[in-house]
């Protein structure tokens, strides 16, 4: 009875470990199946974003990742359904997959492109700084969160740079209004965009004209004590610059009509002069 016990264990035991081999090899032969059927539409992407079809090449890189999860090529293929997308201008959908790339792979080793083809996409949407805000905002944001988290990556390098052309679109953008202001008399609107450029942008090439505006407008209004504090703040910093000449006419009215007196004083010495020479 005792040795049927033990033999009926063991056949039970064998049986066991005999299904259990045949799903290890079932499971090893699926997997092994799954994994070159992923390579294999991974392949076909290139091939299709290399022959121009971005949209098709996005197709096949998406058909990898879900094939095969799990495989170090599944980001890989997300990542090359982004970059097939943005190559032919695909912004909405490059932006799509950019999103989720960072949502579900936020340890990937390519994550700093990842966020650098996200700025691209926005940066790249910017066609009139007057229409286009929104573009404008996402992209600076994305690039300074780039800077930020990579600082000594040659992506963080452009970046930057990207960071400096957006602030001279949002500059221009607040002269624009403020102008706009200005042309109706509407004062205080007008302030308030000027010195967005000389408090946000101070290192645009607008920021003189900004301060130069102030000056006129709290001139205009009656407000002296703000006006010289701007037109000594353009005279500290920008005395050479046309906008500190124009400022300077706003509490001295004769000074332009002194330069123009000058200039064609000047002018009449040089025409005596080489009429002398000819005599």
């Amino acid at each position: 009875m005792i040795y049927r016990n033990l033999f009926n264990i063991f056949l039970i035991t064998l049986l066991c470990f005999s299904c259990s081999k045949k799903n290890i090899e079932k499971s090893t032969i699926k997997e092994v199946n799954l994994e070159s059927q992923m390579i294999e539409a991974y392949k076909e992407g290139l091939r299709e974003l290399d022959a121009g079809d971005a949209l098709f090449a996005a197709k096949k890189f998406n058909e990898a990742e879900i094939l095969f999860p799990q495989s170090e090529y599944a980001p890989k293929s997300a990542l090359m359904a982004a970059y097939s997308y943005y190559s032919q201008n695909y912004y909405g959908d490059a932006i799509a997959e950019l999103i989720r790339f960072l949502r579900v792979y936020p340890n990937h080793k390519d994550l700093v492109y990842a966020e650098y083809l996200l700025g691209l996409c926005y940066y790249e949407q910017i066609v009139d700084e007057k229409k286009d805000l929104q573009s404008i905002i996402n992209a600076k944001k994305t690039f300074e969160s780039l800077v930020s988290k990579h600082p000594d990556t040659e992506f963080a390098t452009d970046a930057m740079f990207k960071i400096n052309l957006i602030d001279e679109i949002l500059a221009a953008k607040e002269m624009y209004l403020g102008r706009y202001y200005v042309d109706r008399k509407k004062w205080i609107p007008a302030l308030n965009r000027f010195r967005i450029v000389v408090d946000d942008y101070e290192t645009t090439i607008y920021v003189e004209e900004a301060i130069h505006r102030l000056v006129e407008i709290y001139y205009t209004i009656g407000i002296e004590t703000e006006a010289k504090k701007y037109a000594n703040l353009l005279g500290y910093n920008y005395q050479s610059s046309e906008w500190y000449e124009k400022s300077f006419s706003v509490f001295n009215k004769k000074y332009k009509k002194n330069i123009i007196k000058d200039i064609e004083k000047e002018n009449n010495s040089i025409i005596k002069k080489f009429k002398s020479l000819l005599n």
